[in-house]
């Protein structure tokens, strides 16, 4: 029986962890699977950021939890995974989305922030996903993984960046997603990727400081920068049933900066 559109879209039932999920993109992120309908925990460092997070959830009649974790430490990672599945019982949905980056010319980037940037942004990405699939994904033969990448992924400065391990890491993160899609296919696992271009948050407030918002925003044909809304669409589709045909994939959330700059 072919099923409404509304159900395909529903997350009822779909239990999601969500790293980075305290703010910006990740917690948009978290009220868009939530208002579909599944349970969510959110990681983060920082407890008191966790706990505002929920709070904000749970005001919108969503379901929510948290678990604080450095997805930088291997140990925290393995830790994060299990303690889930613990409380949730399996995991449906991963969003790896905690992400750093580091200012500096090519020339002098320190080796240390080369080091921490990747760390997190693509090897966190793999033990955790690695581990999510081992302890509920694949035993269940089904599960959908969604990795934040960036436009900084697709070219090599989008705008006037110097960023270099950043965009490295993100560049990472799309052939990563290629391959896990490849060889997980066989278990009912799909591996997307979400490209955002430039929204307002932490980690981009101080290129917008530099630049001005208005200097940033027109560098997207559509002449604005993103939204709390605009990440929502794209998150529910790569996360449910209406998305279920696609793996391997990356798309671009960016005002079309990409096409600008041949991404």
């Amino acid at each position: 029986m072919t099923r409404h559109i509304q159900q395909l879209f529903d997350l009822t039932g779909q239990t999601a962890l969500i790293t980075g999920g305290s703010r910006g993109l990740g917690l948009q992120m978290a009220h868009a699977l939530g208002e579909a309908g599944a349970r969510l925990m959110l990681c983060s460092r920082k407890a008191d950021d966790l706990e505002a997070a929920v709070a904000e959830l749970k005001a919108a009649g969503i379901e929510a939890d948290y678990i604080a974790a450095d997805c930088g430490k291997e140990e925290d990672i393995r830790r994060l995974a299990h303690e889930t599945m613990k409380r949730m019982g399996r995991i449906d949905i991963l969003i790896n989305n905690a992400g750093a980056t580091w200012g500096a010319p090519a020339e002098d980037h320190p080796v240390s922030a080369w080091d921490k940037v990747m760390n997190l942004n693509i090897r966190g990405y793999f033990i955790l996903s690695q581990e999510v699939a081992k302890l509920s994904m694949i035993p269940n033969r089904k599960g959908r993984v969604l990795n934040i990448s960036s436009v900084a992924g697709l070219a090599g400065n989008p705008i006037e960046m110097q960023t270099i391990a950043y965009n490295t890491s993100k560049g990472a993160v799309i052939n990563f997603t290629k391959a896990l899609a490849c060889e997980w296919g066989q278990y009912g696992i799909t591996v997307n990727t979400i490209c955002p271009g430039f929204f307002p948050s932490k980690m981009s407030m101080g290129l917008i400081e530099i630049m001005g918002e208005e200097r940033m925003a027109s560098f997207a044909p559509l002449k604005r920068l993103g939204d709390n809304e605009d990440l929502k669409g794209l998150t529910v589709l790569y996360a449910s049933d209406a998305g279920k045909h696609i793996t391997g994939q990356w798309l671009a959330v960016d005002g079309g900066v990409s096409s600008v700059v041949g991404g």
